[in-house]
């Protein structure tokens, strides 16, 4: 019931029949063969450690963190390898291959093992932000090794006093004289901040200059290695782990700077422009955070299907034999909206990947997409897991709340998927005030041009004409400076959007981007194309109704 078997032909199927995938990098059959060569690696390798690294969980001892037993050698292998590199620059040691490639092979890393997924995908970030913003001489010391996994990255935003809330935090930093600065302060709920996987670890800071403007404005940005270019140890430390609900392999430290006199650091960008920086490498993570939902999600419904279809129990309605679940119309349901939810979120995440990949070449209108997309990705992303998950175990009767059948496992590690890298609130407030209210719902209003062509003239397009009412009516409200209403309505919003754009990809499955194909695969995707047209599409519209009777 744990095993897990990489999608890779619904990985292709999505890239290339579904959005029409092209690249200058890769053709299908090199993408299938990458896919092909990393499935191995997920299959073989990270999976048979998620649910050990689930029961052993990270050590502390002093201020030294050993992960659980087999992930330093699977660590090895991810990157020797060259995994890590995959998407970044030519220049520093990556394989500058396309985010769309990128993004099926890490939903294949976070389905097989999400705990030592985040690990990659936290480094991920980092490179982002050194790239964006670091100087010539931070892009050349740092990013190659970071690039090549031989040492990992962090990001140290988070205070107790300050969550979301950036501006109330107090870390401080100090102006040293050889131009390096001091760092002083705790920060918590920092994943792999500390580990035994490599030799360094680079934690990028939010820290504030004594003379700093206030709130968010006065937030600068650095890089404090765990050892400095002398092979030092930095005044940095792991002083607590964090007891969670799910990931327990996955090291949650609480970082403490400055026991010895202050953490020396190197400044990013500019001082006090640190937001700029910070949201470089959340974007990218909000991204990432959005495709580990599908990948949980694909897990777990991997564990649904194989066990709906063992398990004896109950007759058909119509009188016979003992069948397995998966011949009740109920599972059925269940199974079907777990395979649907994942079909559209797939396509969303690797749309948005797409986007991403166009709009680094100075595309601008790709750039409106992936800005748009970006809290929907996370939002629904995050939020179909938690359906899947909590489906997974209802297919699983009690057997599903036992932790021994290790289903039980991916709803636990799914749960904070919504919460990271700002909540799903704080997504949704962002595409309604800086997505689609910034730009007088222009962005917005495009994208449900493109999702019409795609709906067609099938019936379940009325759902486009919905949401773009929807969208008028928070330009209404913002226009009157009700933004209460509109942020009252934001999350529901948020979720209709992802809805209604999933259904998009679905009414394109079914007008036969196919060829003609009539085999088992085609039809599967159709006939959860139909459902869920016809069973969950329409929850879009409850979610809308506030705003729709608005006029």
């Amino acid at each position: 019931m744990s095993n897990y078997t990489p999608p890779t032909q619904d990985m292709l199927y999505t890239l290339y029949d579904v959005l029409g995938y092209e690249s200058d990098h890769t053709d299908r059959e090199t993408v299938e063969a990458i896919l092909d060569e990393a499935s191995k690696l997920a299959r073989n390798v990270m999976a048979p450690l998620n649910w050990t690294g689930d029961q052993h969980g990270a050590k502390l001892e002093a201020d030294t963190v050993t992960t659980a037993p087999g992930w330093k050698d699977a660590y090895n292998e991810y990157r020797d390898g060259g995994w890590n590199a995959l998407p970044f620059e030519e220049e520093y040691g990556g394989q500058g291959l396309d985010w769309a490639l990128a993004f099926p092979v890490q939903e294949m890393w976070q389905s097989a093992n999400m705990a030592f997924g985040l690990c990659p995908l936290l480094n991920q970030g980092a490179v982002e932000a050194i790239s964006a913003h670091g100087s010539t001489e931070q892009k050349e010391h740092y990013l190659p090794n970071l690039i090549s996994g031989e040492w990992t990255g962090t990001m140290n935003l988070t205070e107790p006093q300050a969550g979301s809330d950036l501006g109330l935090l107090r870390t401080k930093a100090e102006r040293a004289e050889n131009g390096t600065y001091r760092i002083t302060g705790q920060k918590i709920w920092i994943t792999y901040g500390e580990h035994d996987l490599t030799d360094n670890i680079i934690h990028l800071v939010l820290a504030r200059l004594p003379d700093a403007p206030d709130d968010v404005k006065g937030i600068s940005l650095f890089i404090v290695p765990k050892f400095l270019e002398d092979g030092s140890r930095n005044d940095v430390k792991c002083v607590g782990l964090d007891h969670k609900l799910g990931i327990h392999a996955s090291p949650t430290c609480v970082m403490q700077y400055g026991d010895r006199g202050g953490a020396t650091a190197y400044l990013i960008g500019e001082e006090h422009q640190g937001l700029k920086a910070m949201f470089t490498m959340m974007n990218n993570a909000r991204l990432s955070v959005g495709l580990q939902g599908v990948a949980i999600a694909e897990r777990a419904c991997q564990a649904a299907r194989q066990y709906a279809s063992d398990r004896i129990q109950g007759k058909p309605l119509n009188g016979g034999d003992r069948v397995t679940i998966d011949h009740h119309p109920d599972v059925q349901n269940m199974l079907l909206t777990m395979t649907s939810f994942i079909l559209g979120a797939r396509a969303l995440s690797y749309e948005a990947a797409i986007a991403l990949d166009k709009s680094l070449t100075g595309d601008q209108n790709a750039k409106s997409m992936v800005d748009l997309l970006t809290p929907i990705v996370k939002t629904w992303g995050t939020e179909i897991a938690q359906i899947v998950t909590s489906l997974a175990i209802q297919i699983h009767g009690g057997s599903g709340f036992i932790e021994e059948t290790k289903v039980a496992q991916y709803y636990r590690d799914a749960r904070i998927l919504p919460i990271y890298e700002g909540t799903n609130g704080i997504q949704s407030a962002d595409l309604v005030f800086r997505k689609v209210l910034r730009d007088g719902g222009d962005a917005a209003l495009s994208y449900i041009n493109t999702m019409k062509d795609r709906y067609g003239d099938h019936a379940s397009s009325a759902a486009c004409d919905d949401l773009e009412t929807a969208t008028r009516s928070l330009l209404r409200h913002a226009g009157n400076n009700d933004l209460n209403t509109a942020a009252f309505n934001a999350t529901s919003y948020c979720k209709a959007f992802g809805i209604i754009a999933c259904g998009a990809f679905m009414a394109q499955i079914l007008d036969g981007n196919d060829k003609g194909d009539t085999s088992d695969f085609i039809n599967d995707k159709k006939k959860a194309a139909e459902f869920y047209l016809s069973h969950l599409l329409p929850h879009a519209k409850a979610y809308l109704i506030p705003l729709l009777s608005d006029k």
